[in-house]
Parts: C-alpha cells; sequence; structure tokens
C-alpha cells in the first residue's frame, strides 16, 4: 500500500536542518503507528515537491533513514517501511508534543461519558462461549441474501438521488409509507406522513422527544427500575427527574406523584423486568394524564416479540387527546447495527422534532432508509420476524427449564414475550460480582445497577437474555450460573 504524500508536513515551529526534520517526520509516524511496514513511502521527487524542499535534501534523509532501517530501498521500486523497523511506542509511553493545559473537569457541562448505558458492556461479547447478552443479532436468524438483494437495489440507478442527494430534513417517502400504512395500523395506530419521524433508533427518539418537552422547570418521570440510556438524556436535559417504582405489571397509575410533566414509560415490555401494562391500566395512565394535563412519551419496547398471544393496544392508538407520543424501533427486530427507528405525535410536534434533527444530523442516511424500505415493503421483514419469533419462543422454553431445573429466581415476568429474564440473586449475593466472576467461565449477564436510580439497589437483580445465544448453548450457560451462586 502506498502512503499518501499529503500524509506529511513540516512542522513550521520545528527546529533543524530540513533533512533533520524530514528524518525526524518519518521516525515519528513510525513510532505512532501511523506508518506501518510494508507500506511505500512517496517518491523521493514527489516528497519534495509536496514540501518544497530540494530533492537533494529528501533523498539525503530517506539514506539516513534507510541506514537506521526505519526504510528500506528496494532498487526501482521505491522507498518501503522496514519490517525491521521500531515497534510503535504505547500511547502511555508515547512522546507528548504539547501540553494540555485545559482543565477539562471545569470546562465541560454536562458529561455523558461518565453515564453512558454502553459502559461497562463488553465489545467483544461474541468471544463468549455463553452470551446471555441483550441486543445483539444472531447471524443465525438473520435474512443476510435478502437484505443484501436490497442493499443492491438501493444502490442501483432508480434510488440514486434518494441515495446521494442531501435530503436537508425530508426522509425516505416509501419507508414512511409503510411506517403509516403497515407498522403503526398493527399497532391501532393511525398516523399522516407529516404526524411521522424517521429517527436513528429509539435512543435519537427519546432524546429528540425530551430536548422539545423538557428543560431545567419541568419534571419528568420514569420507571425505576427502567432504560439506564433516558436516565443519562434526562441528566443532559437537566429537568426534575422522579422515578416510580415498577410492579409486576408495569408502571401503576396510582404511582404517579401529582408534579409532573412527561411521563416516559414502556407498557409493552417493561425495560428490564419483561411486565407488560393490562389494558384497564393503561385506560387509567391515559386519565390521569389528562388530569395532571401531562404528555406521555410511550417507548414501543418489543411490542413485536410476543410468545402465542396478540399484542395490546399501544398507549398512542387509545389516546383521544393528542398527549402521546410514541417511539418505535426496527433495531431490535431487524439488526441493531442499523439504527433506525420512529417517532410518532401530532404534527406540530414532529414539525419541531425534525427542526432539531437537522441541527444535529440533517436525516438518517438515505442508502440505509431505501434498502430498509425495500426489505419492509418486500415482506422479507415479516418472513423474518416469524423465523425469530419461533426460534425466540424455543429459546425461551429451553431457559425457563433450564432456570427451574437449577433452582434459579425469576423477578420479572415469564409470560409477557420479550427476549429475556430478569431475575433475582441469593440473599447477600452482588450481581456485579457475579457477572465479573462469570466472565472465567465464559459466561456473560448483565448486572442490574444501571438499570437503578439507586444502583445498591440494583445489586440483587441481573438480566439473561436469549437472543444471541442458541438453544444448544442455553442449559450449560445455566448451569454455570447456578454453579457460581451456589
Amino acid at each position: 500500500m502506498a502512503i499518501s504524500v499529503e500524509c506529511f508536513l513540516l512542522d513550521p515551529q520545528q527546529s533543524g536542518t530540513l533533512q533533520n526534520r524530514i528524518r525526524q517526520m518519518v521516525a515519528q509516524g513510525i513510532l505512532a503507528g501511523r506508518l506501518r511496514p510494508g507500506e511505500r513511502m512517496p517518491s523521493s521527487r514527489k516528497l519534495a515537491v509536496h514540501l518544497a524542499v530540494s530533492r537533494i535534501t529528501v533523498s539525503q534523509a530517506y539514506a539516513e533513514l534507510v541506514a537506521d532501517d526505519y526504510l528500506m530501498a528496494k532498487g526501482r521500486s521505491g522507498y518501503f517501511i522496514s519490517e525491521g523497523a521500531p515497534q510503535p511506542v504505547p500511547p502511555a509511553q508515547a512522546l507528548i508534543s504539547h501540553e494540555d493545559r485545559v482543565d477539562w473537569a471545569r470546562v465541560l457541562g454536562p458529561r455523558p461519558e461518565a453515564g453512558s448505558p454502553t459502559r461497562g458492556k463488553p465489545r467483544n461479547w461474541r468471544d463468549f462461549r455463553y452470551p446471555f447478552v441483550y441486543g445483539q443479532a444472531d447471524p443465525s436468524l438473520f435474512d443476510h441474501a435478502n437484505w443484501r438483494g436490497c442493499m443492491m437495489l438501493a444502490l442501483g440507478h432508480k434510488d440514486f438521488a434518494r441515495m446521494t442527494d442531501d435530503q436537508f430534513d425530508h426522509d425516505d417517502p416509501a419507508l414512511l409509507e409503510y411506517i403509516a400504512r403497515h407498522t403503526l395500523p398493527r399497532r391501532g395506530i393511525l398516523a399522516r406522513p407529516d404526524e411521522v419521524l424517521v429517527t436513528l433508533g429509539a435512543q435519537n427518539a427519546l432524546w429528540l422527544a425530551a430536548q422539545l418537552l423538557l428543560n431545567q422547570r419541568r419534571t419528568a418521570v420514569i420507571e425505576d427500575p427502567g432504560y439506564p440510556g433516558l436516565r443519562e438524556i434526562l441528566a443532559q436535559v437537566r429537568c426534575r427527574t422522579v422515578p416510580v417504582s415498577v410492579g409486576p405489571q408495569g408502571l401503576g397509575p396510582r404511582a404517579l406523584p401529582d408534579d409532573l410533566d412527561v411521563l416516559f414509560c414502556t407498557p409493552s415490555h417493561h425495560c428490564p423486568t419483561g411486565a407488560t401494562m393490562p389494558l384497564e391500566a393503561r385506560h387509567a395512565l391515559l386519565a390521569e394524564a389528562s388530569t395532571r394535563n401531562a404528555v406521555i412519551v410511550e417507548d414501543d419496547y418489543e411490542f413485536e416479540i410476543t410468545h402465542n398471544r396478540a399484542p395490546l393496544p399501544a398507549l398512542k392508538s387509545l389516546d383521544r387527546e393528542g398527549r402521546v407520543i410514541h417511539v418505535g424501533s426496527f433495531s431490535k427486530s431487524l439488526f441493531p447495527g442499523l439504527r433506525l427507528g420512529f417517532l410518532v405525535g401530532p404534527a406540530p410536534f414532529i414539525r419541531e422534532a425534525r427542526a432539531l434533527r437537522a441541527t444535529v444530523l440533517r436525516h438518517p442516511p438515505g442508502l440505509l432508509q431505501r434498502a430498509a424500505a425495500h426489505f419492509l415493503s418486500l415482506g422479507h421483514y415479516d418472513a423474518m420476524l416469524k423465523r425469530l419469533m419461533r426460534s425466540f419462543s424455543q429459546r425461551r422454553e429451553v431457559m425457563l427449564e433450564a432456570v427451574a431445573h437449577h433452582g434459579l429466581t425469576i423477578a420479572g415476568a415469564t409470560d409477557a414475550g420479550g427476549s429475556s429474564l430478569w431475575m433475582r440473586t441469593p440473599p447477600g449475593v452482588s450481581a456485579t460480582e457475579l457477572a465479573r466472576r462469570l466472565h472465567e467461565d465464559s459466561v456473560l449477564i448483565e448486572p442490574g445497577p444501571p438499570f437503578y436510580n439507586d444502583h445498591a439497589q440494583g445489586d440483587h437483580y441481573y438480566r439473561i437474555a436469549y437472543s444471541s445465544i442458541t438453544a444448544e448453548r442455553i442449559p450449560e450457560g445455566i448451569a454455570r450460573i447456578a454453579r457460581r451462586l451456589s
């Protein structure tokens, strides 16, 4: 591989002769790992023209680098980074060319990194033999061939403008049509295109809703335990946040405080317990919101993943006052890396959400929107979802049987669907410590503290998902958890 001449730039403030400065520039690039063994350097003529120096100066610098085994000359082929060149210096030992005098602890306002919901989730989860990890895709269940075909369609000449043009704040009309005419009616929701916004997954949708509905003088009610990512979003908004305990049937309407502006809830499958809010409670929740003149943000979490029963109507479908904002996503049912979701609400709200989204990212990539529209409209999504549900149902039965066999305690719902089980540790056992020790057994679970407002309260719970592990491996994985708990 040839190294572009644009990769080289002389520091005008660096002292020494031009020859030494060129030599040092190349050596530092190798030691920093930017220039790698076997890569071809620019010719002395090209580098001389680029740096505005004489060719003999570059040639002499190259000769010194060859003598020190940083470079090697290959006849008429040119100069290459030597295989025997010194290894890159580890970051902790690397020379720092400047002094950072900024006190970032003082300069930064909100610090989202500290509370990020992705902290503690290993990126190498596929290396674990028993990954009871939530929200990742199982390659054995994904329709690779048809997705590849839809990507090819989206790359075709017919869709060229939709893929390449800046659509400003507009979404793919084919994707909007599918969401409005197929996805939402399954939830009992009727919406016009101007009442739907495509987002980068549910996380982006929740962020847009929080930014528009809340400020430092307003109060948000959240579920406890609940989705960790939402808690971090609200911390950035700096609103007053009131956690409300969740029962066996999800959030109870009578538990709501008198003073609230926005309620965030997951009625389809509560995160993380899996509880489903009954129909009567949904009507009662809407009545309470009306009495308090509050807005509800409904995260329709895992509504597609049900086992042998039809999903209950969404809160949005029962809303007669326009006070429910509906959040949906294809990330869990299609694949999480797609990062496509949607926001549904009254046209004035969606208009403002569209304008806010445009200030940050304009719109989700046109290529992905059009490919997803093809995949959905051609029926591939529904067919894959059926296979997914069959596999999840089988895995769920295997997991429930293994859990019962080893006497583990389930703390959440067992008959509401979803793709995970919410578990409780025996008295005195830390879920965080349990997860750490299970790493040694190649078992991956999610400890409960991040889901709770009071992290200590969550250390008695953990989540095990069956979306990313085959049915054959579930029994042994559960057995390893049981041995660590014994």
